[in-house]
């Protein structure tokens, strides 16, 4: 039973009180007391409760809705049982099941066989950072096989030249051992370069000390740029670039041969990318679907200099786009997949990193990566019900999200028909969707401008839906006059219908007037 609190009785803010001022401005500084469905229920001034309509699901984290009956009646089950969550060191059976689980059903939407071990995590943002270190072993693993070789050839070559059968031409060193102290200087600074991970313009990936890295939004990633390895971000419109890139930072090591009888200094490409981290659709830049030639771009290239491929599915992954990964309508293939939020049914922290057999170095990474309360009994056993109710009646579930999606991107569509001078444009798929407004920072109106110009105009836009519409929605977190829609799977025709009246009532507003309403009183 919920309890009942007047919010005058809050202690003073000391739980992140600049977001929570931040949240105040835009008129969004409310509380969450329950919730079911695709309802939020808000405590109000009398601590009584008021439905609000909820279309930012935890940020994709609610595919099956909050508090979903048959998810919620297991947890209690699992607790009440005295499911083992603090059983570290042991056999996980039930972590093993949804990693067959997955494996099934990946396998499914890529059409073949290959097989993916499961490193499991807490959130989203750590499956990345488990994806980014073992990108990195694997990396490391490949140089260190490279320089053993190349010190074999040096150590091969000096035995030739002591025995005669081998010169130093006087143009490449005066001595042999000036030659090797050369080329092992050279190399060793070159090494000492560190990897660099690539990914797309726009990308968002985490906000810890590795995945912030990978995230395009300077106000993230540039204050932490010395913690960890750095990204090249790629441009998604402009074919060839990432080929061009690549070649720009093309890293090689010295290696010594004879040719000739003659030592000569020759090249050898070494791994300086660790991976290509991508999502299929972004999510926090703004709901962009890659285009299936970038994507195309991004296997052929990667295929060719042997980069591997992370894909992020972490928000729109779980089936929310009619499919169990987003990246199968692009066709895309992983060596790496990484899957959070709805996999933990919007009620456990659950998160797994799935990692290509081939390339899976387990004695090493197991034992340098764990985590205290990953792959417990409750997180997973909640995981593999998920799973159970996807993959159920043939997969409805991803049928109706695709149906749903088709529901909700007509409505935003007929939206920007009737509003062309207050919409920009409607992106994303099934049930990830992205409505962005046009820039109003040259508005004539005072009001409308300062809310352009203020970094938060979708807040405000999200401020005024609360309040008017009792409609939970926000803005992407890079592109914030794109609000993202990300209702679970039983998303209604009336609740898509008041999502629409809201939407219309905004536009008019920012068409028709000078744009006062759409800020909070003071």
């Amino acid at each position: 039973m919920t309890e009942t609190r007047n919010p005058g009785d809050d202690p003073p803010g000391f739980a992140e009180p600049f977001l929570l001022r931040t949240l105040g401005g835009a008129g969004l500084d409310v509380e969450y007391v329950r919730g079911e469905g695709n309802t939020l229920y808000r405590r109000t001034e009398d601590g009584g409760e008021s439905p609000v309509l909820d279309f930012a699901g935890g940020y994709g984290s609610t595919m099956l809705g909050h508090s979903n009956p048959e998810i919620v009646a297991y947890a209690v089950e699992l607790l009440q049982g005295g499911t083992p969550i603090h059983a570290q060191f042991s056999r996980h059976p039930y972590a093993n099941a949804v990693a067959a689980e997955l494996n099934r059903i990946i396998q499914r939407e890529r059409g073949d066989d290959e097989e993916y071990y499961a490193i499991f995590a807490n959130s989203g943002a750590e499956a990345v950072e488990a994806a980014m270190k073992h990108a990195e072993l694997d990396r490391v693993v490949r140089l260190s096989a490279l320089t053993d070789e190349i010190d074999a050839h040096i150590d091969e070559v000096s035995v030739r030249v002591a025995a005669g059968t081998a010169t130093v031409p006087a143009e490449v060193a005066d001595s042999i051992e000036d030659l090797i102290a050369d080329v092992r200087h050279r190399n060793a600074e070159r090494i000492a370069r560190g990897p660099l991970f690539l990914t797309p313009e726009g990308a968002f990936h985490g906000k810890l000390a590795g995945s912030v890295q990978l995230t395009h939004n300077e106000v993230y990633r540039v204050p932490f740029r010395g913690l960890a390895a750095q990204a090249r971000f790629v441009p998604k419109d402009r074919p060839g670039a990432l080929r061009k890139i690549v070649e720009e930072e093309r890293a090689v090591l010295l290696d010594l041969v004879v040719e000739g009888g003659q030592v000569q200094v020759a090249e050898r490409g070494y791994p300086l990318f660790a991976a290509f981290v991508l999502e299929p659709i972004q999510g926090e830049g703004g709901i962009y679907e890659l285009t299936p030639e970038f994507v195309r771009e991004i296997q052929e290239v990667c295929q060719q200099t042997g980069i591997p491929v992370v894909v992020d599915e972490i928000q729109c992954g779980m089936g929310r786009t009619g499919k169990f990964l987003a990246g199968t309508h692009l066709g895309l293939k992983g060596d790496y997949y990484t899957l959070a939020k709805s996999l933990g049914g919007g009620i456990a922290k659950a998160a797994v990193m799935l990692v290509r057999k081939a390339l899976y170095h387990g004695q090493q990474f197991e034992l340098s990566h764990s985590s205290t309360f990953a792959k417990d009994s409750f997180s997973t056993e909640i995981s593999l019900k998920v799973l159970e109710l996807m993959e159920a009646d043939g997969g409805a579930v991803y049928r109706r999200a695709a149906e749903r999606g088709e529901r909700m991107t007509a409505m935003l569509r007929s939206v920007l028909a009737d509003f062309p001078e207050t919409v920009r444009e409607v992106r994303g798929r099934g049930l990830i969707l992205g409505l962005e407004f046009q820039d109003q920072s040259a508005a004539e109106a005072e009001p409308l401008r300062q809310a352009g110009l203020s970094g938060i105009f979708g807040y405000l836009l999200s401020g005024y839906l609360l309040k008017e519409h009792a409609i939970r929605t926000f803005p992407t977190a890079s592109a914030v006059y794109t609000l993202r829609f990300e209702p679970s799977v039983y998303v209604t025709n009336e609740e898509i219908d008041r999502l629409e009246a809201g939407l219309r009532d905004v536009c008019a507003i920012i068409r028709d007037t000078d744009g006062g309403r759409l800020i909070p009183a003071a």
